[in-house]
């Protein structure tokens, strides 16, 4: 499991006394905590990689956005700084699929369930969130989805 990998990762950072893993860690799984107390009311998904993955998607593209944020304002010590933190949250991302493999995964999942127009983009989003997540960009899966449908 990731977390288990993250707990793991943090009890190293301790021990070798480094501190900006640490604090990337620490922030990892305090992002993590607040989705456990958010879903106590709601759902939560059958896998719980599936959830450490989606946040963890959403914290990365969130430094993506600072950095470039940074780097326009002429703040590189900062952009630095999240650019250390990206390449923690990296680290425990699923390995991204290649554009031509999604391809290929969004058309046999278009034909498993039958698909068979943009009515049923929702539905193949919703599938391929839960199959794949973290390993293929949604925003690109979307698009992707939308050319196999029509």
């Amino acid at each position: 499991m990731i977390r288990d990998d993250i707990k793991a990762a943090t009890i190293d950072a301790m021990k070798a006394k480094d501190a900006a893993r640490l604090g990337a860690l620490r922030l990892i799984s305090s992002t993590l905590k607040n989705k456990d107390i958010e879903l106590r009311t709601g759902t939560a998904p059958k896998d719980d990689d599936v959830l450490v993955a989606d946040v963890l998607t959403k914290m990365a593209k969130q430094r993506r956005e600072s950095i470039e944020l940074y780097v326009a304002g002429n703040r590189p010590e900062l952009a630095d700084a999240e650019r250390a933190e990206l390449g923690v949250i990296e680290g425990f991302l699923p390995q991204r699929m290649a554009a031509g493999a999604a391809e290929a995964v969004v058309r046999d999942l278009v034909v498993e369930l039958n698909a068979s127009g943009i009515k049923d983009m929702g539905r193949v989003m919703a599938a391929l969130r839960e199959r794949f997540a973290g390993q293929i960009d949604m925003s690109s899966a979307s698009a992707m989805v939308k050319a196999a449908l029509s």
